[in-house]
Order: structure tokens, then C-alpha cells, then sequence
């Protein structure tokens, strides 16, 4: 190992890449889902407040900026999650960051899957509704695309 690769390995931080990522996949997801409900007559603060049901039930949606804040810091935290977690994988299994297209895209779907029939109907929000098949569509594609942010991000960390 040379000086320069020392360094590089002393001073290598993949939490701040893990960090953007989730902001950057939280606000794509955010931005995503007021193109969506907005135009549909769903103020955006009330996004927030949905999501901050899984914790209220809901009353979130009575307790005005208290739960858009919490949505938000779940919101982003949720993403975070999602990047460090396809990240301490990809540390065991390099693939995932080698072909972050390949992997990237079934995790996203994975992702939709769990959050939908597992973290929702644990949460004090319920069971999701499949009414909305338009919604139910474009989100399981958009989480393929969050899947690939995942990847992206965490091939940057895995770098340094």
C-alpha cells in the first residue's frame, strides 16, 4: 500500500455517501408522491403527516406541524436505512455495488414489497389499500428506481 491508498483508506467515510444518498433518495420520494397526490387535491403537508400515521394512527392527521415534522425525520431516516442496509450488504456480497443496475433494481422492488406488506400493516396506519392501481403501479416502479439510487450511492461509499 502506498501513501496515497493510506490515506485514501484513513480518510475514506462511506456514511456521508450513505447520508446523501438517503437525502437524495428521500426527496426524489418525496417528489415523486406530491406529482402524484397533489394534483389529485392532497395538500403536501398532509404526505408527511401519512406517513407519521404509521406511528399516530389517525390522529397524525389532527396534530398539524408536530406530525408533518416527525413524517419528515421518518421519512428521511426510512431512507437512509435504505441505503446502508444495500450498503452493509454489498460489503459481504460486491456485486451489488459492481452492477448496481442489475441488483439495484430488484432491491427497490424488495423495498416496496416489505414496506408494503410488512412495515404498513405493523405500523399504526394498517394494511394498505390496492384500490389505487395507478399509485400501486408507479410506486413499485419508482422503487425499482430507488433501488438503483441505493446502488449508485452505495458504490460511491464503497469507493471512498
Amino acid at each position: 500500500m502506498n501513501a496515497t491508498s493510506a490515506t485514501r483508506t484513513a480518510g475514506h467515510r462511506p456514511w456521508r455517501w450513505i447520508l446523501l444518498g438517503g437525502i437524495a433518495l428521500g426527496t426524489l420520494d418525496m417528489l415523486f408522491a406530491w406529482a402524484f397526490w397533489v394534483p389529485r387535491g392532497v395538500p403536501p403537508l398532509r404526505i408527511f403527516q401519512s406517513i407519521a400515521a404509521g406511528l399516530y394512527g389517525e390522529a397524525s392527521f389532527g396534530m398539524g406541524a408536530t406530525s408533518v415534522w416527525v413524517g419528515a425525520l421518518c421519512h428521511y431516516f426510512i431512507a437512509i436505512v435504505m441505503v446502508a442496509a444495500y450498503y452493509a450488504v454489498s460489503r459481504f456480497w460486491p456485486a451489488l455495488v459492481r452492477k448496481p443496475y442489475a441488483f439495484g433494481l430488484p432491491y427497490g422492488v424488495a423495498l416496496y414489497l416489505a414496506m408494503t406488506m410488512v412495515v404498513l400493516p405493523l405500523s399504526a396506519a394498517g394494511a394498505p389499500s390496492f384500490k389505487n392501481t395507478a399509485w400501486v403501479a408507479s410506486s413499485v416502479v419508482m422503487h425499482a428506481v430507488f433501488g438503483v439510487i441505493c446502488a449508485l450511492f452505495s458504490r460511491r461509499a464503497a469507493r471512498g
